[in-house]
């Protein structure tokens, strides 16, 4: 048994990390001591925009006038998909209530956030498919305001059209033209809109997901979703060019995101890494600047003796996205654990859930899969306890209570739960300390 690296990363995850987290940490005292004037500041700088940054109705619409019917169509196809999924997920969840014993009933409540900040990137591509998983997302899960922001730019006049339409259509009730850093910052500090996030959502580069690493406890956030990572699983059945082209067009995502090839094939496995500068050298040349450097430096293929070695490469990567090709999927289904979403099959890829075909691609990485899933309905959504109690189950209740709380030392614990039989049960004994509370 044995596990060798064909092609090894020069790069991980943690490279720039420090650079990363000192540039976010100035940025974000910076907005949140000036505010609006530093986020309209770090548009400028970044974006060249000096727009407004609460968009209006009017550019909306003009924004949906520009596109043709065609786009419309397949956005509003792939909202119909994510919609349809997540309200699947939002009515799986339950509310109830339980009799724990005579007199005593908990139960369990769903309740949505007020505010949800999705973040959608707009840099590098226009990522439209990004506005409908966020946005669409938290409207079905019951969320009140939903504030949507995205880059703008002076050549487009803004957002681009394509996310904005996406937007409005996935039902946002605000929109911030605003990218980065300080969009983040603008949707937790409730800069243009009053509203402060509850929760911020939303993928972007490795500056966006450590801005809402550092502000996670003031806001609830989605995942860790930074540059994004994937990974083909295979065995000897695959296409060793559809393998290579999978890798290929998820490294266009960016520089520093990450793609690997774990497999029990020694030929896919030399037939991949042969193939990937030629598959690479036929993208545009935008996808192409993006593709070379991930492979180059993230890029990694993995060869095992085994499957199940196979399984244990994956679970130790936990990627965001995994794919794979290789004979019984049901086997692959039941054997792996950790991954942000998972593709089985040839006919199965990246791409069709990245865009449209309904499970959320706002995913989890930098090995958080191994405790994390991806955005779904329940991210947006409290479950919230309560109980009640009639005099005759806090009768029962109080002193085991009171007992325990002794034992841990926590007198003032106890105290509540006594001074409650003394009021209810007047002409009763109760044993209030237990046998450890009398021996100290």
């Amino acid at each position: 048994m044995a596990i060798t690296y064909i092609k090894k990363a020069t790069k991980t995850a943690k490279t720039g990390s420090d650079e990363t987290a000192q540039t976010v940490s100035q940025m974000l005292n910076a907005l949140e001591r000036d505010g609006e004037q530093a986020v309209k500041d770090y548009c400028q700088k970044f974006d060249g925009w000096e727009g407004d940054i609460l968009v209006n109705r009017e550019s909306i619409d003009a924004a949906a006038r520009k596109l043709p019917e065609t786009v419309k169509d397949d956005i509003r196809f792939a909202h119909k998909r994510v919609s349809d999924f997540a309200t699947q997920q939002r009515d799986s969840m339950l509310e109830f209530e339980v009799e724990l014993m005579d007199g005593l009933v908990a139960g369990q409540k769903l309740v949505p956030v007020k505010t949800a900040g999705c973040y959608v990137p707009g840099g590098r591509y226009a990522h439209a498919a990004s506005a409908i998983m966020s946005v669409a997302t938290a409207k079905i899960a019951g969320v009140d305001n939903v504030i949507a922001t995205s880059p703008g730019s002076l050549e487009r006049g803004g957002i681009h059209s394509a996310i904005l339409y996406a937007m409005d259509v996935s039902g946002a009730d605000q929109i911030l033209c605003a990218g980065g850093v300080q969009g983040i910052a603008s949707l937790a500090y409730g800069l243009f809109t009053g509203h402060r996030a509850d929760v911020i959502v939303g993928p972007g580069n490795r500056f966006v997901a450590e801005a809402k690493r550092m502000l996670f406890g003031m806001v609830g956030i989605d995942v860790i979703a930074g540059p994004t990572e994937s990974m083909v699983v295979c065995d000897d059945t695959a296409d060793a060019f559809i393998v290579a082209s999978d890798l290929a067009g998820q490294a266009e995502h960016g520089v520093d995101s990450p793609v690997w090839l774990a497999t029990t094939s020694e030929r896919i496995a030399n037939e991949v890494n042969q193939l990937m500068p030629e598959v690479i050298a036929a993208l545009p040349a935008l996808a192409r600047s993006a593709a070379t450097p991930a492979w180059r430096d993230y890029g990694e293929i993995v060869l095992t003796d085994t499957r199940e070695e196979a399984v244990q490469v994956c679970d130790d990567y936990a990627p965001e996205h995994l794919q794979v090709q290789a004979q019984d999927l049901d086997w692959w289904l039941a054997s792996l654990r950790n991954y942000g979403s998972l593709f089985l099959g040839e006919e199965t890829t990246v791409a069709f859930g990245d865009k449209c075909s309904g499970p959320n691609h706002i995913l989890p990485t930098k090995g958080a899969g191994r405790y994390s899933g991806g955005l779904n309905a329940g991210k947006f959504i409290k479950t919230l306890t309560y109980q009640r109690l009639t005099r005759d189950a806090a009768r029962k209740v109080a002193p085991v209570a009171s007992r325990i709380s002794r034992l841990e030392g926590m007198e003032g614990h106890a105290m509540t739960g006594d001074i409650r039989l003394e009021k209810y049960f007047p002409d009763e004994q109760f044993e209030l300390r237990g046998e450890i509370d009398q021996l100290q």
